[in-house]
């Protein structure tokens, strides 16, 4: 069968040409979108008295069966059909006979590509909330089973001020709360359909958008049809939010190696989340956390390559924009993989508490206390800060932490120290010290944890509603 479009050309395509421009080797996962775009379409077209209904059952029926010889690898794309809307075109009109050529009656593929990939990221986007609901409830989990375990803090990787291994857990939470929220609101500017904008200009046909917006579960139309099939916004948006999510998740697996190395020991990863060296038999290594770190490059890779395709091109559209493909899948695929891999990873993860603990009551993380200690007894901050500086330099001197030293030996820094300053210098003290909203004393993270349980009802309660409307 010649080409669809081949009616102007008096030459074939060269090979190479033909090889170089298809995009049938990426875009065939389209194929789902593409039918149910294209079911909405031709009951639009019967609806609106463009085609015969008997012509509409005819490409109707012939789509299905179309759609399940995809399904069941019974179809095989080839690059001379281009993209996978014309393979699909192709396959129906084998099926049903030239009637399936009025199909495209009142649409481009231009978008008609659109279309699809609004239906593909709509899908994605629901997915994703649901795998960062999961993980944030990994995260809960671990961090109600540890709201008695006392971590050291860090700034500039410097033990700096003890916490609640759970506080420091409830971090990640919030960050991922805010991919959420980021994710629920770009829902609805993939949620518009650019289906009837045609070419560029619209159509000559009495179509009715509206109606197919309502068949395909779409909140609105785009207003501008110049605008709806060069529009790309949307996978920008999306390929900006994911990279924050890996950057989220990068955070978290640089913690979760270093905390399952020998010099930290704060926690161990499950053997099914873990590999062996081919060569040294001791070694237990936390590839997931590592690959997922390693891998958010490739999706900051995706972001910057199609900012930079679009970042010159006139409206509207152009084959440029070809390129929007390969990049959003394979960050699909590499979001899709981690997020599935880490929930589990987290929630099977065994925590060192005596470890934990070991270290906070090895270190002067706790030095921020007695200069406090001070300032309440009269002393002017800065002066205290300068009394606890050469405090801990005593004790590093000799040997020594805080805890350790005797009260005749605080004394040669200030007579304002009493004995009361050992119980301020406790790690559970100096948790609890910070009973600010927010802060990382046991009653507040214990609250914290209850209002994201609260919130993640409410993330579930929404993926319920948007997981239906999206299929």
């Amino acid at each position: 069968m010649s080409k669809l479009w081949g009616g102007r050309f008096t030459k074939k395509t060269d090979q190479l040409v033909e090889e170089y421009t298809a995009s049938i080797l990426f875009d065939k996962e389209l194929a789902e979108e593409d039918i149910q775009g294209s079911l909405a379409h031709v009951t639009m077209l019967g609806t609106c008295g463009i085609l015969p209904l008997e012509d509409v059952d005819k490409i109707k029926n012939g789509l299905l069966k179309v759609q399940s010889k995809i399904r069941q690898g019974d179809i095989e794309f080839t690059v001379g059909d281009e993209d996978i809307h014309m393979n699909i075109e192709k396959a129906l009109i084998e099926e049903v006979g030239p009637v399936g050529g009025k199909l495209h009656t009142g649409r481009s593929r231009n978008d008609q590509v659109a279309t699809d990939m609004h239906l593909y990221l709509r899908k994605r986007v629901v997915e994703f909330v649901g795998l960062l609901n999961k993980l944030q409830e990994a995260l809960l989990g671990q961090a109600s089973q540890n709201l008695d375990t006392i971590v050291p803090g860090y700034t500039h990787l410097q033990r700096a001020q003890p916490i609640l291994f759970a506080h420091h857990l409830m971090a990640y939470v919030s960050m991922f709360q805010r991919d959420i929220e980021r994710l629920q609101d770009s829902y609805k500017r993939i949620n518009v359909l650019p289906l009837g904008a045609g070419a560029l200009a619209g159509t000559t046909f009495p179509i009715d958008r509206h109606f197919v917006a309502q068949q395909l579960g779409f909140d609105g139309v785009y207003e501008n049809s110049l605008d709806a099939v060069s529009d790309r916004d949307f996978i920008i948006e999306f390929l900006s939010n994911a990279s924050m999510i890996m950057m989220h998740l990068s955070r978290l697996s640089e913690e979760m190696i270093l905390w399952s190395s020998t010099e930290f020991r704060f926690v161990e990863l499950d053997d099914a989340f873990c590999t062996g060296s081919s060569i040294m038999p001791q070694k237990k290594n936390p590839d997931v956390p590592e690959l997922v770190r390693g891998k958010t490059g490739r999706v900051y890779g995706n972001l910057f390559g199609l900012l930079t395709v679009l970042k010159s091109l006139p409206l509207a559209y152009n084959k440029d924009m070809q390129e929007d493909k390969e990049g959003m899948f394979d960050t699909v695929r590499t979001l899709q993989g981690a997020l599935q891999l880490y929930a589990p990873m987290v929630s099977t993860m065994k925590v060192n508490k005596e470890r934990m603990r070991q270290a906070v009551n090895q270190d002067f993380s706790n030095a921020t206390d007695i200069a406090d200690y001070l300032v309440n007894k009269g002393l002017p901050f800065r002066q205290a800060h300068e009394v606890i500086g050469k405090t801990v330099l005593y004790c590093i001197q000799n040997g020594k932490f805080l805890l350790d030293l005797k009260i005749e030996e605080y004394h040669q820094f200030s007579d304002l120290f009493e004995s009361d300053i050992y119980a301020v210098l406790q790690p559970e003290q100096v948790v609890n010290a910070r009973n600010v909203y927010g802060g990382t004393a046991t009653g507040q993270v214990s609250a914290a944890i209850s209002r994201a349980e609260a919130v993640k009802q409410q993330t579930d309660e929404w993926f319920e509603q948007f997981y239906n409307k999206s299929k």
